[in-house]
């Protein structure tokens, strides 16, 4: 059976919608996590808070980190893998500028160098499962052919493409004939990422792509959380009963974080809000308009409860 997983997302599938998205809706097989990154020569604490196995109630939790060179590699893998997790991701797509520009995501692609040292420093945690998630390329769509045969030899697992490159972002449209060609050079178990919105679009995939390890599911899991349940089954839910779900998972995030942020509303309106920027892209406008414009929490969760 094809494995399912949630894309990390920063700023959107942190702990809170993860935990309510995996009580409520469910179908997912693996969460990954937005990406950890060392500053100052250490993890946040509040990545911290997002990693500690005690706050994760999901069955599968794989932690994803960011990082460039060696020492700053073995770091992250030391202290996450400290905390009982034996399965870690790199991110090598992340295409935004800040993080590109200091060779990391999608900004490390251009150096095969930088890679392989990365590739050797896993080699060193034999007790861990190390997989990759990935872009073509920062330039160029076929700056991947460079960094295949490094992976094809690595200790790497499994890894995941998302058929676009750094430059792109998330604009125009995914890169199908180049994703061709990674998989029939791919020797390592690989996940298909970008652009699956519909339970359609997914199974056209897996007709095109019959090898495929998994599909992983980002912005049209944020669309439609019943997104992965309803592929497992095999049914779409009713509009009512989607709507009603939807809010018992906004109700559930709230909740957390209503428990665990000190900052006040505003804060929590900070962390609540960015769920409605995918949500439910068919809602209403005036009662998606009214959710984002609230400066109040009361106002907030009103606007929520009328638009469900």
């Amino acid at each position: 059976m094809i494995t399912l997983y949630a894309a990390p997302l920063q700023g959107f599938t942190e702990l809170a919608w993860r935990n309510a998205h995996a009580q409520v809706f469910g179908g997912i097989d693996a969460y990954y996590t937005p990406f950890v990154r060392l500053e100052k020569g250490e993890i946040r604490n509040k990545d911290k808070r997002e990693l500690l196995p005690a706050g994760n109630t999901v069955s599968r939790l794989i932690p994803q980190i960011i990082a460039a060179e060696p020492d700053e590699f073995r770091m992250l893998v030391e202290q996450i893998s400290g905390w009982g997790y034996r399965e870690i991701d790199l991110n090598m797509g992340c295409p935004f500028p800040l993080i590109v520009n200091r060779r990391k995501g999608s900004g490390i692609l251009p150096f095969p160098d930088k890679v392989a040292a990365l590739l050797h420093e896993m080699e060193t945690f034999p007790e861990i499962r190390f997989s990759v998630k990935m872009r073509l390329g920062w330039e160029r769509a076929d700056e991947w052919r460079e960094i295949l045969p490094l992976l094809n030899e690595s200790c790497v697992r499994q890894i995941t493409l998302h058929p676009r490159i750094g430059r792109q972002q998330y604009k125009g449209t995914v890169d199908r004939e180049a994703f061709t060609a990674f998989y029939e050079s791919c020797r390592l178990p690989l996940v298909y990422n970008g652009d699956l919105r519909t339970q359609e679009e997914m199974q056209e995939l897996l007709l095109a792509y019959p090898r495929l390890e998994g599909l992983m599911l980002g912005r049209g899991l944020l669309a439609n959380p019943a997104l992965a349940a309803g592929f497992r089954q095999g049914n779409t839910l009713p509009v009512s009963e989607l709507y009603r779900k939807i809010g018992q998972m906004h109700q559930l995030i709230y909740a957390e974080y209503a428990r665990t942020l000190e900052g006040g509303e505003a804060q929590i309106l900070q962390k609540l809000k960015p769920m409605w920027e995918y949500c439910l892209p068919d809602l209403d406008k005036k009662a998606r308009k009214a959710i984002l414009k609230s400066n109040k929490l009361d106002a907030y969760l009103r606007a929520v409860r009328e638009a469900l």
